[in-house]
């Protein structure tokens, strides 16, 4: 398989996790009355956060750090390589 096909098949993944995240999580919110969102755009490897409360935003900036550094990581490694 080349990296191309692999890294598609990864994009699609993600997208269908996110579509049945949103529909699992969605529904049970929904029901409550209230909904906590935040997200992360990540250009490179710097993250934009956005969010409609603090906790969720901590939440979602931990993660971001998180996948940052793994980011960077992974650029030097395969710049050493």
């Amino acid at each position: 398989m080349q990296l191309t096909e692999l890294g598609l098949v990864l994009i699609v993944m993600g997208c269908i996790i996110l579509v049945l995240a949103a529909v699992i999580i969605g529904g049970k919110n929904s029901q409550k009355g209230n909904v906590q969102t935040a997200g992360v755009i990540m250009v490179g490897p710097v993250p934009i956060i956005f969010g409609t409360d603090k906790e969720s935003v901590k939440t979602v900036l931990l993660l971001a750090i998180a996948l940052t550094v793994i980011a960077i990581v992974l650029i030097l490694v395969y710049n050493f390589l």
